[in-house]
């Protein structure tokens, strides 16, 4: 019975996962519902456990527990190498140090609980319990972010656009175009070439990207050369010369769009870590299109997605710092009972 009831959970969530991605990809709610429903079907699974034959139990209880465990050592020592290949290519700021810190924090966590534990102290092992929780809170909403990101990220263009937005991501030396940003301008040609080969209107390419105070041109412009330079006629680039951040990328691009057409459809190009966060501020600037992220290096990747959920989760914190108070109140209130 209890095992039918988390089955219908996991429908709902489902249900209302799907109706709510039809509604609008760029939800963030759409990675926690995807989130709920993964959760509560594997729960029902574990359910079921005492109905299958002898030999299978066991098997199940391994996938579900052994392997999950045996992942999150695994994934530890992943990020800390990662955190060294990141500092030897990218150098020491405090951004490339992120995957490192993860992967020391996954094993800190480990080991926290036996060292506390041996103090025996119950106000010690109330905030290891707090601490517990919190950090697992956090995890399923790193997991949905990243499970939904995923998903988002294997969005494909359906039907003509007028306008392919590519975001910029600063350049080098004052003037010339990096690799990450030379990877946004691929996908943003090939987008615009196969629209082309469909014998449909090509749309409008729009860089969007303005001068930095340490850049000789706007992003825009160096953007629109590269594009220019390698075929994509000077007629069918626009600029967006403006923008400062990635808000401003969106507002300023959403404004020229809609005085050319105030019925576009559009697609905006980032990089593949970048675009589920660029689409969450695609919705709230208004913007009427997906966002689809090109090839980063995969060394890179790791803590850029790493610096993208902080990001999110930051974004968000009214409700996020809130639920972990909660939790630790909760604790609290139970070893006061205790």
């Amino acid at each position: 019975m209890i095992g039918m009831v988390a089955f219908a959970l996991a429908a709902l969530f489902l249900l209302a996962f799907g109706i709510s991605t039809r509604k609008d990809r760029r939800r963030f709610r759409n990675a926690v519902l995807f989130g709920l429903t993964f959760i509560t079907f594997s729960l029902a699974l574990l359910l079921q456990v005492t109905r299958l034959p002898g030999w299978a139990g066991p098997i199940v209880l391994l996938l579900a527990f052994g392997l999950p465990a045996l992942g999150i050592l695994a994934l530890g020592v992943f990020l800390i190498a990662n955190g060294v290949t990141m500092v030897r290519r990218e150098g020491r700021r405090p951004a490339n140090l992120l995957s490192m810190l993860a992967g020391l924090g996954i094993f800190g966590m480990i080991a926290l609980p036996a060292v506390v534990g041996r103090l025996g102290s119950p106000l010690a092992d109330g905030l290891i319990a707090a601490v517990i929780l919190i950090v697992a809170y956090v995890s399923f909403i790193f997991m949905c972010f990243l499970g939904y990101a995923f998903l988002y990220g294997r969005i494909k263009v359906r039907g003509d656009v007028d306008f392919v937005v590519v975001l910029g991501a600063g350049l080098t030396g004052g003037d010339r175009v990096p690799p990450l940003l030379a990877s946004r301008l691929r996908k943003g040609q090939e987008i615009y070439e196969a629209q082309l080969a469909r014998g449909a209107r090509p749309p409008v390419l729009l860089p969007s990207g303005g001068k930095g105070s340490d850049e000789k041109v706007p992003e825009a412009r160096a953007m629109a050369d590269w594009l220019i330079a390698r075929g994509v006629p000077a007629g069918h680039v626009m600029l967006e010369d403006r923008s400062r951040t990635t808000e401003e990328n969106m507002l300023f691009s959403r404004e020229i769009m809609t005085a050319a057409d105030p019925g576009y459809r559009c697609v905006m190009v980032t990089n593949n870590f970048h675009a589920f966060r660029a689409a969450m501020m695609a919705r709230k600037a208004g913007v009427n299109g997906q966002v689809l992220g090109s090839p980063t290096a995969r060394y890179f990747w790791p803590s850029a997605t790493l610096r993208e959920f902080v990001a999110v989760f930051w974004e968000h914190r009214a409700v996020n710092l809130s639920i972990c108070g909660l939790l630790a109140a909760a604790v609290a209130l139970g070893a006061a009972t205790y």
